[in-house]
C-alpha cells in the first residue's frame, strides 16, 4: 500500500471526557511524575563533602614546663645571694638590728593564723563596727587544712599541736562570727521582735 493510501490515525490526547471525568487511558502529567515520591538519595561520594559533626571540645590544663635540677639549684643560689644583700643593707641602715629568723613550719602556720584572725575581724579597734572578710577567712582556714594534709607524718608533735590548735581556733571563730551575722540578720529583717528595732544592736559588717 502506498503512502498516499495509508489511513491516518487520530488520537485523543485528551485528559478528560465531555462530562468532566478522567479519561482511564490519559497519560500522566508531568506534575504528578514529579510529585510522586523518587528513592532515597545516593551517598554522597568521596570527592563530594560530607557534613562533618562539630568535635567536641574539653578543657585541658596547661602543663608546666619541666625544669632541670640546674635551673632550680641557679634560681636559689641567685635568690639566696638577692636576698643577703637585702638583710646586709637593712642592717646597715638600722645598726643594732637582729638577723632576721629563718622561715619554719611554725612562721608559716602563724602567718595564716594571724591573716584568718585580721579578716575576721580580730583586729578591729574597741567601739568600731567589725568588717568581716569571709571568704577570706574561709580560704585561710583551708589553706592551713591542706598544709596539715600536704604534711601528715612529716611534722613534729609540736608541730601537730600547733596546727591542729590553730585550726580549731579559726573554726569555731568562724562559726561565731557567721551565727553572729546572721542573729544580725535576723534583728534586721521586718517582723522582728519587739524590742530589736533596726539600728539598735547593729552587727558586724560583711566585706565580701
Amino acid at each position: 500500500m502506498s503512502e498516499q493510501n495509508k489511513p491516518f490515525v487520530i488520537t485523543d490526547r485528551r485528559k478528560f471526557t465531555s462530562e468532566g471525568e478522567l479519561r482511564p487511558d490519559a497519560a500522566p502529567s508531568p506534575e504528578k511524575e514529579r510529585d510522586t515520591p523518587t528513592a532515597a538519595a545516593p551517598e554522597p561520594k568521596e570527592s563530594e563533602p560530607k557534613e562533618s559533626k562539630p568535635k567536641e571540645t574539653t578543657e585541658t590544663k596547661e602543663e608546666l614546663p619541666p625544669l632541670t635540677a640546674e635551673q632550680t639549684d641557679q634560681a636559689r643560689a641567685a635568690y639566696e645571694q638577692t636576698a643577703d644583700r637585702l638583710d646586709t643593707a637593712i642592717r646597715a641602715t638600722n645598726p643594732g638590728m637582729e638577723h632576721p629568723p629563718a622561715m619554719n613550719f611554725e612562721q608559716i602556720v602563724h602567718s595564716v593564723y594571724m591573716t584568718a584572725l585580721l579578716q575576721l575581724g580580730g583586729a578591729t579597734p574597741e567601739g568600731e563596727q567589725p568588717r568581716i572578710d569571709l571568704m577570706g577567712a574561709r580560704q585561710s582556714v583551708d589553706m592551713l587544712a591542706v598544709l596539715g594534709e600536704k604534711t601528715k607524718g612529716n611534722l613534729t608533735p609540736e608541730e601537730t599541736r600547733l596546727l591542729d590548735t590553730a585550726l580549731f581556733e579559726l573554726r569555731m571563730g568562724f562559726l561565731e562570727i557567721t551565727q553572729a551575722l546572721a542573729r544580725s540578720a535576723a534583728t534586721k529583717a521586718p517582723g522582728s521582735t519587739p524590742g530589736s528595732a533596726p539600728g539598735s544592736n547593729p552587727g558586724p559588717s560583711i566585706v565580701r
